[in-house]
């Protein structure tokens, strides 16, 4: 592997400094420094709202090497803070694909860099934990860029919603793409006799495959930005409410959870992500910052009520407390890599939640069912 460019330095809060070359937009860039084990999927990574304020290091050692295509986006634009590969493919290609990733990074001003030792980097990560950290193609001085690592303001506490919340009501029409449609879904499915079910979106930081999927399976889906109250909600005449996936600290969004609350036991609540730290912290829960987070598309998570195992997709930094569970909620999911929650139902309302991505693109899918029991739950079949 050889390049030849300009010098980029990642710096981290804890002293450890990084030398290795820039691949995107020139500049300099703080966030907590994050890692994914995703093979596949690095351009959904790139625009997962859920990423806003994280450097985002991928394990799989070349990235790029399909390049980027406007078919598979998440979002209108890439939201990582920046952007961290050991290799990046100086070649692409695939039958979809119409740029590079490194033209398309510095097209969105993405700061980049690769050839650093990734896995000493996710090795540092796992032992103390996620970190502050400053990317910078500008700085070369090694104490100069650690010390604007510890001054990065990290997650903790921060409303970043705000950050990527749309600013005006939209309606979706887009449905999954032919090479992403589900089997079991068709595109035109419809009960007979019925209206199609309107759900009403409250977009944190929402990841566009939610509402394809919404979409694909006959409902009429509205999205209003995550500020939205219950009556702005409840003016659409939601047949059920979708609580989506967003970006940092749950516990500061109290406009969100006061929402929340006020929605539960009037229409059917899904919550995918941040919607399902929301959900339980509506229901009086709280959440802690998980020590490096889950995020990959090979999470393993039980299904308590059949036993079976699913292979999940996730995203995310912080988790429900179990110790703080309210008699309201049970747990429905267990992530088996460390036990945490990875899914609960109310017990008095018609609401439900899980932590991780049921709408995965690239994958995997083996939750899709999720979306059938929303439909289920607004049919007032469970």
């Amino acid at each position: 592997m050889i390049y030849q460019g300009k010098r980029g330095f990642l710096a981290l809060e804890d002293g450890t400094v990084f030398e290795g070359i820039s691949i995107g937009a020139e500049g300099e860039t703080d966030g907590e420094v994050v890692f994914n084990t995703s093979i596949t999927g690095y351009q959904e990574i790139l625009t997962d709202p859920s990423y806003r304020g994280q450097i985002v290091t991928m394990t799989y050692p070349m990235i790029g090497n399909v390049g980027i295509n406007f078919e598979d986006i998440e979002s209108a634009k890439p939201q990582v803070a920046g952007f961290i590969v050991r290799e990046s493919s100086r070649l692409y290609s695939n039958f979809r694909s119409r740029d590079s990733l490194g033209h398309y990074l510095e097209q969105f001003g993405i700061v980049a860099i690769a050839g650093i030792d990734t896995r000493a980097l996710v090795r540092r990560i796992r032992d103390r934990g996620a970190q502050k950290g400053v990317i910078s193609t500008r700085d070369s001085d090694r104490d100069s860029l650690v010390e604007k690592a510890r001054s990065s303001p990290g997650l903790v506490g921060r409303d970043l919603v705000r950050e990527v919340v749309p600013d005006a009501i939209r309606i979706w029409d887009e449905s999954l793409h032919a090479l992403a449609a589900h089997p079991d879904v068709d595109s035109s499915r419809s009960e007979s006799g019925r209206e199609p079910f309107h759900v009403v979106c409250l977009d944190f930081g929402m990841k566009w495959n939610i509402p394809r999927h919404l979409r694909a399976r006959g409902n009429r889906v509205t999205i209003l930005p995550g500020t939205a109250t219950a009556d702005d909600v409840m003016r659409q005449q939601p047949d059920g409410v979708f609580l989506s996936n967003g970006p940092g600290d749950p516990e500061p969004l109290t406009y969100a959870i006061s929402t929340i609350r006020n929605l539960l036991g009037r229409k059917p609540i899904f919550g995918i992500c941040l919607g399902h730290q929301l959900l339980s912290l509506a229901s009086g829960a709280k959440t802690f910052k998980l020590k490096f987070g889950h995020r990959g598309a090979n999470q393993p998570v039980l299904h308590c009520s059949t036993g079976k195992v699913e292979i999940t997709s996730q995203n995310h930094g912080f988790a429900v407390a179990e110790e703080s569970l309210p008699e309201c909620l049970e747990i429905t999911h267990r992530n088996l890599n460390d036990q945490t929650i990875a899914g609960v139902k109310h017990k008095n309302a018609p609401a439900f939640s899980v932590q991780y991505h049921p709408e995965a693109s690239a994958g995997p899918h083996d939750s899709n069912y999720l979306f059938d029991a929303f439909q289920s739950l607004m049919a007032g079949k469970v």
